[in-house]
């Protein structure tokens, strides 16, 4: 048999690797020590030049059937791993044959869900991960995917700039339709409870899993966390042209349920605006490093997410999603957020610091615009916040987030 290699990039680098010794036993010298997740096939990490790569023993029909999926994933620009080539022809040294190979690209930074576990994760990071998971079958199922083999030991997880992804690593029982019906995707769900429990309690038994962890009730949440979050991103709703909050309501909605917006899309049509929604799952910190980094504002976490959510707003409204982030971000801050903060009244800029009084005019501009039935101007919005709230707030309030007139009286001791 002929050694056959096809890969979309061809590196010779490929023909030094020893494919005439089964995956198992290839020598340490070949290998990378990164951490492998659990597979029923045999899966090496190898050193190929700079890179790292991938290497999956696998049936040459289901090799090419993998290789194929994978690269259709990408094209739907799919959370999952990049496939490099398949490997035929393969043969042992007495010329008895071997497997195919599969070879994807090594997610960098990526773990899988046991050595994130032998970490000790704190319950709520814990708690992110499944969200992660969650929002990745959601993803894939809006594409029409059926995964087939949902599992946690089928998903690599990435912490990147302070966001949670879930990957797809194996495509090998997935199937690719123009739509998903209900019944499908509800077989996915079934089988991914089922996968998720069974290792969770793999986990539980090897003291990993913390101790008020149930493995059933985690795995239920994540099917429960899927529904929530399909109803969320998929009910379409339609609005008239400067019905800006009805934008806010939406976020605020997958706020609620612990996921932020990675992008936001309108679309206008003669029967009005729609808009289209794609969460993601963030670690803590990363609402203030962004707006930070993005407008020199150094505020809280809530209040940066609060406002971060008002400049992607803002981004859709103007029709700017694919303009320079940073740009869209100054001219937000010159057009919307400084002039909003400057025209506070001197003698009531010490009732707040300029980011709480933002959020609280854009929650007010929200449930006028609500009561309204339209969208209400944030200047309006704010001259009636101006005139009707802020004045009644005390500034100990401001400070010690109470009213201090019904705090108990505390006796001096001397």
């Amino acid at each position: 048999m002929t050694l056959e290699i096809t890969t979309a990039r061809h590196d010779p680098a490929l023909l030094d690797l020893p494919w005439s010794v089964p995956l198992e036993d290839w020598p340490e010298s070949t290998l990378a020590a990164l951490p492998r997740g659990i597979s029923r096939h045999v899966v090496r990490f190898v050193r190929l030049g700079t890179r790292v790569i991938a290497i999956k023993e696998i049936k040459a029909d289901l090799a090419d059937r993998e290789y194929a999926m994978l690269r259709n994933l990408r094209k739907l620009e799919i959370p999952s791993v990049e496939p490099f080539g398949v490997v035929h022809g393969r043969t042992d040294a007495d010329g008895n044959p071997l497997d195919a190979c599969l070879i994807t690209r090594h997610l960098q930074f990526s773990l899988p869900y046991r050595a994130l576990y032998s970490q000790s994760l704190r319950p709520d990071t814990a708690v992110r991960l499944m969200d992660a998971l969650a929002l990745l079958l959601v993803r894939l199922h809006l594409e029409g995917f059926w995964w087939g083999d949902v599992s946690l030991s089928n998903t690599l997880f990435r912490r990147d700039a302070g966001a949670f992804a879930a990957y797809l690593v194996d495509a090998e029982t997935g199937e690719l339709h123009s739509r998903l019906s209900n019944g499908q995707r509800e077989h996915d769900l079934d089988i991914a409870q089922v996968n998720i429990a069974g290792e969770l309690m793999d986990l539980d038994a090897g003291g990993f899993l913390e101790d008020q962890a149930d493995p059933f009730e985690v795995a239920a949440s994540i099917i429960e966390r899927y529904h929530t979050l399909w109803d969320a991103v998929t009910g379409s709703e339609r609005f008239e042209a400067g019905d800006r909050w009805r934008v806010e309501e939406r976020i605020r909605k997958l706020n609620e349920l612990g996921f932020d917006v990675d992008e936001l899309s309108m679309s206008t049509d003669i029967g009005g605006t729609e808009i289209v929604i794609t969460p993601k799952v963030v670690d803590a910190g990363h609402h203030s490093r962004r707006l930070l980094r993005l407008t020199g504002l150094d505020v809280g976490e809530n209040q940066a997410r609060r406002l971060l959510n008002d400049l992607d707003a803002y981004a859709a409204a103007t029709d700017r999603q694919n303009d320079e982030e940073a740009i869209v971000a100054h001219d937000w801050l010159s057009n919307i957020y400084e002039p909003v903060t400057r025209a506070v009244p001197r003698e009531l800029r010490s009732r707040l610091e300029p980011a709480e009084i933002f959020h609280e005019v854009l929650e007010h501009r929200w449930y006028m615009s609500e009561r309204a039935g339209h969208d209400i101007p944030i200047f309006d919005a704010l001259a009636d916040y101006v005139a009707t709230v802020l004045p009644a707030k005390p500034e100990e309030q401001a400070v010690l987030g109470v009213d201090t007139a019904e705090m108990p009286v505390i006796s001096r001791i001397d």
